[in-house]
């Protein structure tokens, strides 16, 4: 088989403006045309789940079967060994192989390997590494696709099209992030991957939350400050829930566990208990220039968002769910253009 030199798709910090516009119009082609392609014909994917999914596992898999390929579905620790990742590691525990092997030997049979694979929450500095991912690319020989680790691009890449469906364009356009509350800290993979999108690619983003301990992690927040001032763009960090939502053109909300807290978070529960009024709401929404509302789902009515909300003509979450699959396939066509 020949092969180029590999591209990952970890983190659209790695991609540009302009790269990742061009995956739009593919996803939008590739929803014009579905299940017509045949790109993927004769490919292989290796799907390696550490972590449970309904969307990404569906609509990878789907979106493999539509283009021709073939996905094979690993979760290892259930049907597929567990695996060690660190270097040098004495392997007497419960892992029996290492992940140098693994990706080594899912490169000779897959043309493409695709990780899901969440932070331990735990500790932020070891997690931000996003270790399980970084290993995968380093060993693999063939490209390496994140299914959702720290960040999530394909959800943030679907967000993107359903937007740009509505607004056309995303200049001089306000998005809100907003924080919500859930019973549970959650990842914020989706959060940072929101803001980087956002902001990349011309938004003026107002990122909300109840407390300076909700601010995303540095990295995150450094290149949305440098992509807002390329694009002559706003971006701010609110706590005023009536001024962010404010003319709002989106508003697009997640939940997810402050920073701070990680691996103390009955220390955190209280903070995150006191701010349940931060649901998305049919008070708030009156406040936007007739804003459309998103979500990454799953999202718990009642908890993140009203009824009334989920079920307005302005509310996008299950097309943003359907655009997962085309977002997806151009991003998979793209990883493997030109291999034989």
């Amino acid at each position: 088989m020949t092969r180029r030199v590999k591209r990952d798709f970890l983190t659209t910090l790695d991609w540009s403006k302009q790269e990742l516009a061009s995956l739009l119009d593919d996803a939008a082609s590739h929803r014009a045309s579905r299940k017509t392609r045949r790109d993927l014909a004769g490919k292989t994917v290796a799907l390696v789940f550490f972590n449970p999914s309904l969307r990404t596992r569906t609509s990878f898999e789907i979106g493999v079967f539509e283009l021709g390929g073939h996905a094979v579905v690993l979760e290892p620790g259930k049907g597929a060994w567990p695996i060690a990742f660190e270097e040098g590691v004495v392997m007497d525990g419960d892992a029996e192989e290492h992940v140098e092997e693994v990706a080594r030997v899912l490169s000779r049979y897959c043309d493409l390997i695709c990780v899901r694979a969440f932070p331990k929450f735990v500790d932020w500095n070891e997690d931000r590494k996003d270790t399980v991912i970084s290993a995968f690319a380093r060993h693999a020989t063939v490209p390496v696709l994140n299914m959702e680790t720290i960040t999530h691009p394909c959800q943030e890449l679907a967000l993107l099209l359903t937007l740009r469906d509505r607004l056309v364009t995303f200049a001089k356009k306000k998005l809100v992030l907003t924080w919500t509350y859930h019973p549970k800290p959650l990842n914020t993979a989706v959060a940072n991957s929101a803001l980087i999108a956002a902001t990349k690619m011309g938004f003026d983003v107002t990122l909300l939350c109840p407390t300076p301990e909700y601010v995303l992690d540095e990295r995150y927040m450094t290149a949305a400050r440098g992509y807002a001032k390329q694009n002559g763009a706003r971006f701010d960090v609110s706590h005023d829930i009536d001024a962010a939502y404010a003319g709002a053109d989106v508003v697009y909300a997640k939940s997810w566990g402050a920073i701070p807290y990680f691996g103390r978070w009955q220390d955190e529960k209280p903070i995150r208990d006191a701010n349940k009024h931060f649901i998305v709401d049919e008070r708030k929404m009156a406040m936007t220039n007739r804003g459309y509302f998103s979500h990454c789902l799953p999202l718990r009515r009642n908890v993140k968002a009203t009824d009334a909300v989920l079920r307005s003509d302005h509310c996008l979450v299950i097309e943003e769910a359907e655009n997962r699959l085309h977002v997806q396939k151009a991003i998979m066509c793209k990883l493997l253009e030109g291999v034989r």
